[in-house]
């Protein structure tokens, strides 16, 4: 992976992943507490992420379009 990442693709991937993605993460878990899960079993968790993150996404879009 190390490798990898050298590489001038590598780079460039990674560099997006860090401007699209890690910031999604960080907001869920810093601003909407979301570090651990209440509900136990992976479809229970994997649906409250979902949720999460459509609600994150939902919110995005509507400043975006008040914005304009």
């Amino acid at each position: 992976m190390r490798r990898k990442l050298r590489t001038r693709e590598g780079r460039r991937v990674s560099e997006r992943r860090k401007a699209l993605v890690e910031p999604v993460f960080g907001v869920l878990k810093q601003q909407r507490n979301l570090r651990q899960f209440r509900t136990r079993g992976q479809a229970r968790v994997a649906a409250k992420f979902t949720l999460a993150a459509l609600a994150y996404n939902l919110t995005r879009m509507f400043h975006r379009r008040l914005q304009l």
